[in-house]
């Protein structure tokens, strides 16, 4: 379901910034015309044993931010396909974006279990488990997504928060280090979170 997304809110405020790519990027296309949906509803009526056109309309619904009729139109394509793993992302996707954590964690471990070394699969899950406060369970999916693709700037990134929330400076600044000859923006991101941990102590 990054930064990444039209609705690319990183849940409450309470929490640090994190970097989100693939939970939303499902959903960022653009915005369809008005009578998108009635169409994409039309077809599913006339054709209601054809899975992608419910993945369709699940996207359109998505877009418009109708997570309910998002999510009923997924679960449709996956009665229909269980195999369609773009409708399992795209449910934790919508889970995702309702703020409902713990649901949308269901669907990306679930997800992650079709290609369990995928870095983007582990990235998601990381995010997630930074809403729901698990920091080190956080830690453990980008440590992991980050040995399977070593230059996945962002998940050091949000590694290197979820470190600060932890305590662990030292490994956040090693992190913060390895990001200023990557993206210098990311390292000025962080470097402002372990001055803010730093004042707090």
């Amino acid at each position: 379901m990054i930064p990444s997304s039209t609705h690319s809110k990183t849940g409450p405020s309470r929490l640090p910034s994190i970097i989100l790519l693939s939970i939303l990027i499902l959903f960022t296309s653009c915005t369809p015309k008005d009578d998108e949906i009635n169409k994409l509803q039309q077809k599913v009526w006339k054709n209601p044993n054809n899975a992608e056109g419910y993945i369709k309309l699940g996207n359109a619904f998505a877009r418009h931010q109708r997570y309910t009729e998002a999510s009923e139109a997924f679960k449709n394509a996956l009665a229909l396909n269980p195999e369609l793993e773009g409708a399992i992302h795209a449910l934790g996707a919508v889970s995702f974006n309702q703020r409902n954590y713990s649901q949308a964690l269901g669907y990306f471990q679930k997800y992650l279990e079709r290609s369990p070394k995928d870095s983007l699969r582990l990235y998601d899950i990381g995010n997630t488990y930074m809403q729901l406060q698990q920091f080190d369970k956080a830690g453990e999916a980008y440590n992991a997504a980050i040995e399977n693709s070593k230059v996945f700037v962002e998940a050091y990134y949000n590694l290197g928060v979820c470190y600060i929330r932890t305590g662990k400076q030292k490994e956040a600044q090693a992190i913060y280090e390895w990001l200023l000859d990557k993206n210098n923006y990311l390292a000025v991101s962080l470097q402002n979170h372990l001055k803010k941990a730093n004042k707090g102590n």
